[in-house]
């Protein structure tokens, strides 16, 4: 098969013949038509994610669409022709799906929403798992609450106000003054990130704050101070270090969010594929759509699709369409 091999940190995405994997026990080998690209692929890349274990030369990709083709032992769940998408290596030192095929583990995928092309689901694992861990798991928030999302139309941040508009909550996003019209089409009140936090929680909120804050930015400063009292802060970027006095003095909670912890772990791998399979349901019923950007790139411009977005000049998710260098 073909794959993209980087052989050392910041180095050029080499496009080299490898073995086509062989699927084990639990795991089904999936044709890759689609790869998805997340600003951690771009700090792995750089040498600079030492939490995400995954050791250079390594074939990088995080998240992946595509069509199994070969099923392992143990599994019940899929079958050669399924379409699947999911969250299934470039970390851990897993191979990534910047290949034609990879073998996966089962749990760790579901059935691609039929609603959505390749493109559009490959778009989707890491940053929904991290927002629904975020907003259901942690805060689970509710129906009629407030919900700030800070970096409102990044990766995270634009599934997470989909998923609290789902729950039935008011969304508000905090983001760049450009990204307002897209804010406001999927049904979140946009906030200019140049306004000072205490002046839109006052606008908003009356000054009360909001019953739930999902930082995506790491700008746990600003939602320690936008949060009301007995509130709820997530954050999926936690880096730093910050007073929890503004979250004290509100008596409200913060808890984090870290998404590659079943991939790296192998615990709770079976928690992935149950969000994928709850997404899917979703996006079928039309309340969960991926921002993509429309430029294309092809397996061996995988080296584009990653400048363009280290250099914050994408607007919505990148992904790679890996089958265009499938020769079949």
């Amino acid at each position: 098969m073909k794959a993209i091999v980087v052989e050392n940190a910041a180095g050029p995405f080499v496009l080299k013949d490898l073995p086509t994997p062989v699927p084990g026990a639990g795991e089904v080998l999936v044709k890759i038509h689609a790869s998805g690209v997340n600003p951690l692929d771009t700090k792995i890349w750089a040498g600079a994610a030492a939490h995400a274990r995954h050791p250079l030369p390594a074939t990088l990709g995080i998240d992946m669409a595509g069509t199994v083709e070969a099923v392992g032992a143990d599994v019940e769940t899929f079958a050669v022709g399924d379409d699947v998408y999911g969250m299934t290596g470039g970390v851990g030192g897993v191979q990534g799906s910047l290949a034609q095929y990879a073998a996966v583990d089962a749990r760790l995928i579901a059935h691609k929403p039929a609603s959505l092309s390749m493109r559009q689901a490959a778009a989707l694992p890491l940053a929904v798992i991290t927002a629904w861990e975020g907003m259901f798991d942690r805060v689970d928030v509710q129906e009629g609450e407030t919900v700030l999302v800070i970096g409102a139309a990044g990766g995270v941040g634009h599934v997470a106000l989909q998923l609290a508009k789902a729950r039935g909550a008011k969304t508000f996003g905090v983001d760049r003054a450009e990204a307002a019209d897209y804010l406001r089409s999927i049904g979140a009140t946009p906030i200019d990130r140049k306004i000072p936090v205490a002046d839109y929680v006052r606008e908003m909120t009356d000054g009360s704050g909001f019953d739930v804050v999902y930082d995506c930015v790491g700008a746990l400063d600003d939602a320690f101070v936008a949060v009301r009292r007995f509130g709820r802060v997530t954050s999926s970027l936690g880096w730093s270090t910050h007073s929890l006095a503004p979250l004290s003095f509100r008596a409200a909670s913060y808890s984090g969010v870290f998404t590659l912890l079943p991939l790296l772990t192998g615990e709770g791998r079976e928690a992935h594929g149950h969000i994928l399979a709850e997404a899917a349901r979703l996006a079928e019923a039309g309340k969960l759509t991926p921002r993509l950007d429309d430029r294309r790139f092809s397996l061996d411009q995988a080296s584009d699709a990653h400048a363009l977005l280290r250099d914050g000049l994408s607007r919505g998710k990148v992904v790679v369409d890996v089958s265009a260098a499938d020769p079949r």
